[in-house]
């Protein structure tokens, strides 16, 4: 109940930016602020924030144990995207789907659902699954986009090593050294991080505006593939996992990770390269919208 009651207040932001957008009251350059002040401000405070107030208990053996996990999870994602996509018509369109399949909005929304639903602990779980996140989707993620394009571009460390994954590191090492925070810094970087729930959903909603709802809703292949993301896959995964981990907490996280809709990422990546950021923008809206019903029924089928 606590995490749908979690999936209605996140909806609630959602249509209160796509309102104010088809208003003309926030436009396309204040969702651009919105989602940097998220990327850059926000998710790193809400990361950072459980460890310095040191309302986590996670061992280092946990916090191993939900890294190899995180791993695991994204090696198992590749694996599938590529058998789902097999059958499809041309090349481009597999990669374009397998890069949806991949690389769940973990940040955007999976760290809101968390930290409301879960707590502290689980809120450092999910920032792990970011290290493997961003190190995949600036490597295996530009190769898929770019595979059949002329636009090519080198590897960049910089690119890899972004401010949440620096901000996990930073969690990490503040989480071994236990250091005595004055009470003005826990304060204000617990305020900075409750922006990222009403941010983040109002920059999808943003979004969601500036798209034609009956083109998201038309596109059979699209439902197809968000039933299988959505529901497929987070089930099985999530049961899986359940069977090998006697670690509850970190079971839900994963349940999380897994039913998360399509990350906005893939569009920008879609958009620098040259590549369909259309289909991509259908994509992450369908896999929005249907998410805030999927991820509380995922979670009352498994558990």
């Amino acid at each position: 109940m606590l995490l749908l009651q979690q999936m209605l207040v996140l909806f609630i932001y959602m249509m209160l930016g796509f309102f104010l957008a088809r208003k003309g009251v926030l436009d396309e350059r204040a969702g651009k602020t919105f989602s940097w002040m998220v990327v850059n401000v926000a998710n790193p405070a809400l990361i950072i924030l459980p460890t310095i107030n040191k309302e986590t208990t996670l061992s280092p053996e946990q916090i191993w144990e939900a890294l190899k996990l995180a791993v695991i999870m994204y090696v198992a994602l590749i694996v599938i995207a590529k058998v789902i996509t097999m059958f499809m018509r041309t090349s481009m369109e597999k990669n374009l789907y397998q890069m949806m399949m991949i690389f769940n909005n973990i940040a955007f929304m999976g760290f809101p659902i968390v930290a409301a639903a879960y707590g502290p602990d689980a809120l450092l779980y999910s920032a792990l699954f970011t290290l493997p996140f961003c190190m995949l989707i600036y490597t295996y993620g530009i190769v898929l986009i770019t595979a059949n394009g002329e636009k090519q571009e080198k590897l960049k460390l910089r690119s890899i090593f972004n401010i949440g994954v620096i901000a996990v590191i930073f969690a990490l090492a503040m989480l071994f050294i236990k250091p005595d925070m004055p009470e003005f810094v826990i304060t204000a970087t617990k305020g900075v991080s409750n922006l990222t729930g009403p941010l983040s959903m109002m920059v999808i909603g943003i979004s969601l505006a500036g798209m034609k709802l009956k083109d998201v809703f038309c596109d059979k292949t699209l439902w197809l593939f968000s039933f299988v993301k959505l529901l497929v896959i987070p089930i099985i995964g999530t049961l899986i996992v359940i069977r090998l981990l006697d670690n509850d907490l970190l079971c839900h996280v994963c349940m999380v990770m897994l039913g998360t809709p399509v990350a906005s990422m893939v569009v920008m990546l879609a958009q620098t390269y040259d590549a369909d950021s259309e289909l991509m923008s259908r994509g992450v809206a369908l896999t929005t919208i249907l998410s805030v019903i999927t991820i509380p029924m995922v979670s009352f089928i498994v558990f």
